[in-house]
């Protein structure tokens, strides 16, 4: 009888922050690591402690409660934000008692974002409770960044920096095996936490002999869109923008890399062995840049599905610059409906401390273009960094207003790793704990303060609220004087919307309701919100 082979676990933790968007949390690294274990001779499995749809309301951080003003009521109107902090996924002791069903020598933990660091190590120490015998090593952005605060968790074994499919297998056989940990690309040991920044991390050096990712060990059932599979795929790693606001360009190390598109296709087709895909999201961070490429992976989309492609999607985004007539073309007969865009700035100052281009107008070709293949956008804006005025970021939304977009606005947080990381560490605007490195955390408060920040994106979903009216050809509200409670409202989120924005409209004051009718206001900068309606031109919102 053939002996089992040895078995690696690895795990996605719950999160907990005011919402989760499902669609972006396929354990897609995990699925790769898993492949690049199974070459070397491994098997391999997946826990996702989120692919079960639970959440439960939990009390909000104590270092979060400065939001309570903010997020602190219901709000059943098209403007709302955020109201209930929740704990998405599964409980830790349910980590820990799948990793002992497991019987794995060694289990992997993902923690991609800091800002979910504590649920990380959370798990890390569920494990360890639960499962003693087996090694624990943790994964991903935010150990690669900061390893040293994550080597301060008793749990944690060792931490991989960099590219887990280049040192997973390598650190699995020396356990199993008996082998020196020397040499091992991008591992910090335990008692070794000391030294963990002068540690490379490691790097793929040819994302071609990888193994297609392990998309059968993902919950596909979960993760389904409609009555079809959703999967997502990279075609590269690493970025060659030097972006100061993101960790990703050049960072650790961290060289653009294409994979090639025979390898693209192949892990496409894989894929769809396991179930009919009716949606694929390409997760680069510029999936377009090369034409020729990226036609040429097109066409062979179009082969692969025939007459019947799934719907594509780049939900980081798209660079405007590398994105013509002719290739917008090939994109909607390949299966995209919807471009996501980033356009950032307008501001020349924000644009040169950003490390980014002016956009502009390659900007607005695209968007006409995909116009008139009748196609969809959302252009993202960053409000709220480090020396970015209020009013920037407010003539950046105007700019959308007269555009045939959704407006996206990302509220600034730091990105370890990144040169803005390093601007707020000079500069003493680094939030404490790590927990408030997250968007809706609002976490900078600077040049704009926090609720300057909130005030923006609130403006972006009345803007937005605006569009889609003009979209469904239905008449704003007229500006009208604030009347008080409206309990049929509350039950008719597009006549709630048209009510508060009449008097928004009025007054510059922006309302929330409750489910019983109730009006109230929320705390926003008023001198934004008038300057807002001063430059607006209503005639012209698209």
């Amino acid at each position: 009888m053939r002996e089992p082979l040895p078995f690696i676990l690895l795990v996605q933790p719950p999160i907990r922050d005011f919402y989760l968007t499902a669609k972006r949390t396929v354990p897609y690294g995990l699925a790769c690591i898993a492949a690049a274990l199974r070459k070397a001779g491994f098997a391999a499995g997946i826990f996702d402690a989120l692919a079960n749809g639970k959440s439960r309301v939990v009390p909000i951080p104590e270092e979060m409660r400065y939001l309570l003003p903010h997020f602190g009521r219901h709000d059943l109107s098209p403007f709302s934000l955020f109201h209930h902090y929740r704990h998405y996924g599964c409980d830790f002791e349910a980590i820990g008692r799948a990793a002992r069903a497991s019987n794995a020598f060694l289990v992997g933990v993902s923690s991609l974002f800091t800002a979910y660091g504590e649920e990380a190590l959370a798990a890390a120490r569920a494990i360890k409770r639960f499962h003693p015998e087996a090694a624990v090593v943790l994964g991903g952005h935010h150990p690669t960044a900061l390893p040293e605060a994550v080597m301060r968790c008793e749990a944690v074994d060792f931490v991989i920096r960099g590219e887990g499919e280049a040192s997973l297998p390598l650190l699995a056989a020396a356990l199993r095996f008996g082998k020196s940990l020397d040499g091992i690309p991008g591992l910090v040991p335990r008692g070794k936490a000391k030294i963990a920044d002068s540690v490379l991390p490691a790097v793929m050096t040819d994302i071609d002999a990888y193994p297609p990712a392990a998309h059968d060990l993902i919950d596909l059932s979960y993760y389904r869109r409609g009555k079809k599979g959703s999967i997502v795929v990279t075609t590269s790693r690493g970025c060659p923008l030097k972006c100061s606001y993101c960790s990703v360009g050049g960072a650790f190390g961290n060289k653009y890399r294409r994979r090639s598109i025979g390898s693209v296709l192949e892990e496409i087709r894989s894929a769809a062995s396991f179930q009919e895909v009716g949606f694929i999201d390409f997760e680069d961070e510029n999936l377009s840049l090369d034409k020729s490429w990226f036609l040429d992976l097109l066409s062979g989309i179009r082969k692969l599905f025939g007459n019947a492609p799934p719907e594509l999607r780049a939900m980081n985004g798209l660079y405007p610059p590398s994105l013509d007539a002719e290739t917008i073309r090939a994109m909607r007969e390949a299966g995209f409906k919807t471009l996501n865009l980033s356009l950032i700035s307008t501001s020349r100052k924000c644009l040169e401390r950003f490390g980014r281009a002016d956009v502009r107008e390659p900007l607005d070709h695209a968007l006409d273009a995909a116009e008139a293949l009748g196609m969809d956008a959302v252009t993202y804006l960053i409000a709220g960094a480090p020396f970015q005025e209020p009013e920037d970021a407010l003539s950046d939304l105007l700019h959308l207003a007269y555009r045939n977009t959704l407006a996206g606005v990302s509220i600034f947080y730091p990105s370890p790793g990144s040169a803005d990381f390093a601007l707020c560490k000079t500069h003493a605007l680094l939030p404490e704990p790590f927990s408030l490195y997250r968007s809706s955390a609002a976490p900078i408060s600077h040049a704009t303060s926090r609720e300057e920040s909130i005030t923006l994106l609130r403006l972006g979903r009345v803007l937005n609220f605006m569009k889609a009216l003009v979209r469904q050809e239905i008449p704003f509200s007229e500006a009208t004087p604030f009347g008080g409670i409206n309990p049929g409202a509350a039950n008719d989120r597009q006549k709630a919307g048209r009510m508060l924005l009449g008097f928004f409209l009025s007054d510059g004051r922006l309302r929330g309701i409750t489910r019983e009718g109730e009006i109230y206001e929320h705390p926003v900068s008023r001198d934004l919100c008038l300057k807002f309606l001063d430059r607006l031109k209503i005639d012209r919102i698209r």
